[in-house]
């Protein structure tokens, strides 16, 4: 069976529930997927995962025991603020407003040049692959252009570039990070157009796709208090991850859809760049996944 894994956008805690769903795969290897897409803190994920990671090394790094990849520690090592920094008085996207993308999207427009410093990750993907990118013959990252084109750099049609530059553009957060420039191009964190990407393997020839997403929640996911904010965010990208699915369902996949519980949720709280609470969102994570895991295979279907 030809199978695609699928890692959404999810910010510092989004990454950190993912590494415990990974590693609650006992179904089969991740490494192994016919064709890896990461979006965001997905491409993160699936750069180390086409490296040749395993998710218990990914996991060993999270809890800092003595198994834990070394690459992957000392990237761990870094968080980023919990907030931005101040912007610059500049708007980068504002193609996003006038783009046949949802209003989540054309919101993003408005935000302005972001200051991060994204050297972490672009340090990251060096380490990774020194000779430009990882061994994985189809490892994407999904970014997308200030107009809303998204670009899965790796795929045959991308413009050529290294793995850092690749995670960094991916995770160029609106408002919080500046575009990335690759070839001439400027790139935004694909997560502002989609979440997850899935629909780019409709014309893939894959008959099971694991869908790994963090900011969605097939059927809501109530809250209370700064939380809805959060939950204004994730009903729009939740609408895009349905249409996804559903398309590849008609297309003939088996789609196996993975999402945060209630409890990951609470763990997590209102801002998923919130590094003092990886710790709680991980033990909470080691709990609920095995769980997530094994209901979505079960009630998976095509």
């Amino acid at each position: 069976m030809r199978r695609a894994l699928v890692i959404g956008c999810g910010a510092t805690l989004g990454f950190t529930w993912t590494a415990a769903v990974l590693d609650a795969l006992s179904e089969w290897d991740p490494r192994g997927a016919d064709v890896l897409i990461g979006t965001s803190a997905g491409a993160e994920m699936v750069a180390m995962l086409g490296a040749g990671i395993a998710p218990e090394e990914i996991m060993a790094a999270l809890a800092g025991t003595a198994d834990a990849h070394p690459v992957v520690a000392a990237h761990l090592a870094t968080v980023p603020h919990r907030f931005p920094p101040l912007p610059s008085p500049r708007w980068p996207a504002t193609g996003l407003t006038r783009a046949k993308v949802d209003g989540l999207a054309r919101l993003a427009g408005l935000l302005p040049r972001g200051r991060g410093d994204a050297a972490w990750l672009k340090r990251l993907g060096d380490t990774l692959a020194p000779n430009g990118w990882v061994t994985h013959p189809a490892t994407w990252l999904v970014a997308t252009d200030p107009h809303g084109n998204r670009v899965a750099f790796g795929s045959p049609d991308a413009p050529a570039c290294t793995l850092g530059e690749a995670i960094a553009a991916s995770w160029a957060v609106p408002g919080w990070f500046p575009p990335v420039e690759i070839a001439g191009g400027r790139y935004l964190d694909g997560g502002t157009v989609s979440p997850t990407s899935a629909d780019l393997l409709l014309d893939r020839d894959v008959e099971e796709v694991v869908i790994v997403a963090p900011m969605s929640s097939e059927g809501g996911a109530p809250a209370r208090g700064p939380a809805r904010l959060e939950r204004l965010i994730r009903k729009a990208m939740t609408r895009r991850v349905d249409a996804e699915v559903l398309a590849l369902r008609q297309a003939g996949a088996r789609v196996i859809r993975i999402e945060p519980s209630s409890e990951d949720l609470a763990a997590m709280g209102a801002n998923f760049m919130d590094g003092r609470r990886r710790q709680r969102v991980l033990d909470t994570a080691i709990g609920t996944a095995p769980r997530l895991v094994a209901e979505a295979f079960e009630g998976a279907t095509a």
